[in-house]
């Protein structure tokens, strides 16, 4: 789905003057660098990172989102607003259908997705809340470091924790968001738009 020139503009990401991406490595060579460096060796293994581990072949999406969800601690037991970004209906559905947030209540953005092969870094999620056709908010999250999880479970990342607005005003209209996830190279691994609401529960 292609957007307009200026949506794209409001999509970009933060800069940082000379900086330019490494090369893209396999696991298998990064699990060979400094092989000698023992704290090196641990961290790398963490991220599953082990020479021989790589049995996937290199093709496809580095990485595949696999849904987006909204949390906090004032959520009733049993609630999740979870977007699955697999099933097309659904991401029909979000676009069309507002999800309700509380007003003046703490709640992040919380990512789940899967490694597929190579190491990722450099990836990030960015969204642009507008209302009115006017932008409100944007933020922008570093994923971190990956590689593929050695028995292929996704990842969670929790994102920077937020204050939903309050008030009159808040609650009055809906917030339309547009959601990418990218990396430095500019692949896109993910790109949906979806709604929400300010209401006084859940």
């Amino acid at each position: 789905m292609s957007a307009p020139a200026h949506e794209e503009d409001d999509l970009a990401p933060t800069t940082t003057p000379g900086y330019k991406p490494s090369a893209a490595k396999t696991v298998d060579e990064y699990a060979n660098l400094d092989a000698e460096d023992e704290s090196l060796a641990r961290w790398k293994a963490s991220l599953g990172i082990v020479p021989g581990a790589s049995e996937a072949p290199a093709s496809g999406p580095k990485v595949t989102v696999l849904s987006l969800e909204l949390a906090s601690p004032t959520l009733p037991p049993g609630k999740r607003l979870l977007m699955n970004l697999q099933n097309e209906q659904e991401l029909a559905s979000i676009k069309k259908n507002p999800v309700t947030i509380k007003e003046g209540v703490d709640f992040n953005v919380r990512i789940n997705f899967k490694v597929n092969h190579s190491i990722i870094s450099g990836v990030r999620y960015i969204q642009v809340v507008k209302r009115s056709g006017i932008k409100v908010d944007k933020m922008e999250q570093m994923l971190g470091s990956y590689g593929p999880h050695p028995k292929g479970e996704p990842y969670s990342k929790d994102f920077d924790t937020e204050e939903s607005p309050s008030g009159m005003m808040a609650r009055t209209g809906t917030y339309n968001v547009r959601s990418r996830v990218f990396d430095d190279d500019g692949e896109v691994y993910a790109d949906w738009e979806w709604c929400f609401k300010i209401g006084k529960e859940w």
